[in-house]
C-alpha cells in the first residue's frame, strides 16, 4: 500500500491518484517451493507500487536495478524539458 512519496526526502502523504505518478514493478524472488522434479528453485513474482508526489515527480523518477532494489533517481534536464 502506498502511503507516502517514495522520495526519503519528502514527507508528502498520498491522498488522490491524479497528484503525482505512480510507478509499478514486477520483483521476481526465488522461493523455497517444490520444483523437486527440475532441481531448480522456483521464482515468485511480486508487483509492487510507488508514488511520486508531483514536486518530485518533476525532476525525479523510480528506477529499479537487481543489485540495489528499487530507488528515486534524478531526471536528466533534456529529459525534464522534453516531458513538459
Amino acid at each position: 500500500m502506498i502511503t507516502k512519496c517514495a522520495n526519503p526526502g519528502c514527507s508528502n502523504h498520498f491522498l488522490y491518484m491524479n497528484d503525482g505518478k505512480v510507478f509499478r514493478f514486477e520483483l521476481r524472488c526465488a522461493t523455497d517451493g517444490d520444483a523437486s522434479f527440475t532441481n531448480q528453485k522456483k521464482t515468485a513474482r511480486r508487483i509492487e507500487f510507488f508514488w511520486l508526489c508531483s514536486n518530485c515527480a518533476a525532476s525525479m523518477t523510480v528506477t529499479y536495478q537487481q543489485e540495489s532494489g528499487v530507488g528515486v533517481q534524478r531526471l536528466d534536464m533534456k529529459y525534464r524539458a522534453s516531458a513538459a
